[in-house]
């Protein structure tokens, strides 16, 4: 019989092990790891959206900048000035009241009609970011406030804070933040899946009028999962103004809302495991190959000319490669790929003989003997 970790002592050994890089890594690995957790968030929120529920979704970053540009408003001046966390939580909600308001539409159209009415948010938005100056900074954008939660603030501004003899800067602080963020995502993710909502949703996915008959108000739940998308993405958003310091307009375009489609592909459809692996691995990729641009083959080094290609749009075309071979070889992404794999690797269960069953199996088997 092979022994296995118990789950509990598995994800204890994980967090652990996700505690210890502020220790032990600069503030470069850092940064990759706050993008691909803010990242990771809003891809498992647009994975309940269309891998769990069937909505094709190309507005995801217009969600993100309502709560960037939210977050940074009502924490900052000229705006509101509210306490930065009271401004982080209004955030979220005005990103699902965002995503309530467009829920009517959601609930009446699907697929490609849906996907071409939520492309419009995104260049709504965009333009929207470009000529609200007081509210957005126009096209420079805005300083993004600190974010403090009972006078402990998670930039280097704040008091100096060591640990360990490890002096903890807003790249270390904002690690356990955003380490706090998606273990919090997950957890209601997971729990949405495995109750009733998940299994209203996957019931719509697979056909509305099978759901229809078993009881789904198919409207109700349609709206349902674009608000709670919307919300995840606008806690994303969050996340990514605190990591980047600042919010500009033109991070928030049409190219956001394809990465985030491409993160949920890869990982795999109504997964949020897989929704967590796509994002780090679409995040992480293009900030790998701009470091190390000068090692690698056919790739130019950021600032110069040397007929190679950029390392933005190397990145690109890699996982635009993993796509089609994902689609190919993988249709249910790395989360099924790693699953099929551990399947292949689990030892099988011996045959049971009469000799190994139970006192009164064994009777039995020998009485239907020929």
């Amino acid at each position: 019989m092979s022994e296995r970790i118990p789950k509990g002592a598995a994800a204890l050994l994980t967090a652990l092990l996700l505690c210890a890089p502020p220790f032990y890594l600069d503030a470069f690995w850092l940064r990759v790891g706050l993008f691909a957790m803010a990242a990771a968030i809003g891809a498992v929120g647009l994975g309940l959206l269309t891998g769990t529920a069937g909505q094709l979704s190309l507005g995801h970053a217009f969600f993100l900048a309502v709560g960037a540009y939210g977050y940074t408003w009502l924490a900052g001046e000229p705006g509101p000035g509210l306490p930065p966390a009271l401004a982080a939580l209004l955030a979220v909600l005005l990103a699902g009241a965002a995503g309530g308001l467009f829920s009517p539409v959601a609930g009446r159209v699907r697929g490609i009609y849906l996907g071409v009415a939520t492309l419009a948010l995104v260049f709504l938005g965009h333009h929207v970011l470009l000529t609200a100056d007081s509210v957005t900074g126009g096209f420079n954008g805005r300083s993004v406030p600190a974010l403090t939660l009972g006078g402990f603030s998670f930039s280097a501004d704040g008091p100096a804070v060591t640990v360990l003899g490890v002096p903890f800067g807003a790249e270390e602080r904002l690690w356990y933040l955003g380490l706090a963020l998606l273990a919090g995502t997950w957890w209601t993710a997971r729990g949405l899946l495995r109750g009733r909502p998940g299994r209203a949703l996957a019931a719509l996915r697979d056909s509305e009028t099978a759901a229809s008959v078993m009881g789904v108000d198919i409207a109700r739940y349609r709206s349902a999962a674009f608000v709670v998308s919307s919300m995840y993405a606008g806690l994303a958003g969050v996340l990514l103004a605190l990591a980047f310091r600042r919010v500009v307009p033109d991070y928030f375009g049409l190219t956001l809302s394809v990465d985030y489609l491409a993160m949920i592909v890869i990982g795999g459809l109504g997964s949020v495991a897989g929704a967590t692996a796509g994002a780090v691995f679409v995040t992480a990729l293009p900030l790998l190959m701009t470091r190390y641009a000068d090692q690698l083959p056919l790739v130019a080094t950021p600032g110069t000319t040397d007929g190679g290609v950029g390392p933005t749009e190397a990145a690109r075309y890699l996982y635009g490669a993993a796509i089609v071979l994902i689609l190919l070889y993988a249709p249910d992404g790395l989360h099924g790929l790693v699953r099929r794999v551990r399947a292949r690797l689990r030892p099988a269960a011996p045959a049971r003989t009469p000799e190994s069953l139970p006192a009164t199996s064994a009777v039995r088997a020998k009485e239907h003997t020929p």
